[in-house]
C-alpha cells in the first residue's frame, strides 16, 4: 500500500532516479541508475524504455481509498472528496464565469504546485494603474502573452466567441 507521499516522490519510471537540480517531470530530470555489474557486454540484456508513469492526479484517481491511506489512518472527508473529484482549479467551482481562477481555484492550484507565485487577475481599468507599477507591467505581460496566443494558436470560430475562455481571460483583465 503506498502512501500520498510515496505516490508523489515517484517521478521517474523503474531503473531511472531523479536527477538533482533539474525540476521534475521536466525534460532530463530522470537519468538511468547505474546497476552493480552493468558492463554493457553480450550477457547484459537491453535495457527498453518503459512506458511514461501516468500523471499524479491520474494515479491518484484509479487508486481506490482502501489502498490510500495515510500512515496515520483512514482519509478524512475533504481528503476522499479531493481524491474522487481533482482539484478545484481543474473543475468549474475554481474557475470564475467572468474567465479565469477565483480565489478558491488559485489556492487548489498553489496547494498541488508548491512553490507555485500563481496570483489573481489584475482588473482594475489601465486608467486607474499606475503606468510602470507591478500590476501595470504583469496586465500588459499577460495581454501581451495571450493576443499573441489567440492569434496563433485558436480557430477562427474560437477567436469570434465572446464566449471562449480566451476571449472571456482577456476581457477581464482588460486587453
Amino acid at each position: 500500500m503506498k502512501t500520498f507521499k510515496q505516490l508523489i516522490d515517484e517521478r521517474c519510471w523503474p531503473g531511472y532516479k531523479p536527477t538533482p537540480g533539474k525540476k521534475a517531470y521536466a525534460k532530463g530530470s530522470c537519468v538511468k541508475e547505474e546497476r552493480e555489474g552493468d558492463a554493457g557486454g553480450a550477457d547484459n540484456p537491453v535495457f527498453t524504455k518503459p512506458k511514461m508513469k501516468m500523471g499524479v492526479n491520474k494515479a491518484i484517481a484509479k487508486i481506490s481509498k482502501e489502498e490510500y491511506e495515510a500512515d496515520d489512518g483512514p482519509l478524512t472527508e475533504d481528503q476522499l472528496k479531493q481524491l474522487e473529484e481533482g482539484e478545484a482549479w481543474t473543475r468549474k467551482e475554481g474557475q470564475s464565469e467572468s474567465g479565469g481562477l477565483n480565489r478558491k481555484g488559485i489556492e487548489s492550484y498553489r496547494r498541488a504546485n508548491p512553490g507555485s507565485k500563481l496570483s489573481m487577475a489584475v482588473t482594475t481599468k489601465p486608467s486607474k494603474l499606475k503606468p510602470g507599477s507591478k500590476a501595470a507591467n504583469r496586465r500588459k505581460s499577460f495581454c501581451a502573452r495571450m493576443v499573441g496566443m489567440k492569434r496563433r494558436l485558436t480557430s477562427a470560430k474560437t477567436a469570434r466567441d465572446p464566449d471562449s475562455r480566451i476571449n472571456k481571460a482577456l476581457r477581464k483583465w482588460n486587453c
